[in-house]
């Protein structure tokens, strides 16, 4: 599970720099701002950010439960941040205590999705926003997170109805954003720069579930 990021995960401000977006005049200062910032930003103009429905999920099954807003930061991806990667997470506790957790706004973190063991998803945040999940502000911007139910050193955690479950839900996710369903794009949490977390540890099997997602990719294409 994520853990407080305030500092490395804080919303990108734009400061006492300015900038003109569609007549919209923001802070004043620097009088250069950088290519990629713009790009990132433009979705802040009015009637610029696409539609939202509230209560809405991006995977068909899973029920809406919403994150606290302290625990993510709203963006408009994949037109501002392009989203290549999926992180996989295991909670080291309850579904129950992962979304009161993250509904917290003290916690400072949050996934996009929690796996339960008997395969139900419960969606948090949109894949369009930014979550606090992976302790690495730019891996943040470019992924999306699925935490699972469950402790690293219990293997009997990770059940049939997960993993399938999981499967269908990353196969959605790299088929919306054209991502290659490979290891490189589909890591554990362990393998972000910079974490201190273990997690989903050495009892996630990851070629049972890159099987399943191979395979759930295929079906619905």
């Amino acid at each position: 599970m994520g853990e407080k990021q305030a500092s490395a995960d804080g919303d990108r401000r734009i400061g006492r720099r300015a900038l003109l977006i569609g007549g919209t005049a923001a802070a004043v200062g620097s009088a250069v701002l950088a290519r990629d910032e713009l790009a990132r930003l433009w979705w802040r103009a009015p009637g610029v950010e696409k539609p939202r429905v509230q209560g809405a999920v991006d995977f068909r099954g899973a029920q809406w439960v919403a994150a606290s807003d302290a625990n993510w930061r709203r963006a408009d991806r994949p037109d501002d941040y392009g989203i290549d990667m999926v992180v996989i997470h295991v909670t080291q506790g309850s579904f129950a205590s992962a979304v009161k957790v993250f509904q917290d706004p003290g916690h400072g973190a949050a996934a996009h999705y929690i796996v339960r063991k008997d395969g139900h998803i419960t969606q948090m945040i949109r894949e369009l926003d930014v979550a606090y999940h992976a302790g690495n502000r730019a891996y943040n911007e470019r992924s999306v997170g699925i935490e699972h139910e469950g402790f690293v050193d219990r293997p009997e955690d990770f059940t049939d109805e997960m993993y399938a479950a999981s499967a269908r839900l990353t196969a959605g996710i790299c088929a919306r954003y054209a991502i290659p369903v490979d290891r490189e794009h589909i890591i554990g949490h362990v393998e972000v720069p910079g974490t201190d977390h273990t997690d989903p540890g050495e009892h996630w099997d990851w070629e049972r579930y890159m099987k399943l997602v191979r395979q759930a990719r295929t079906a619905s294409a």
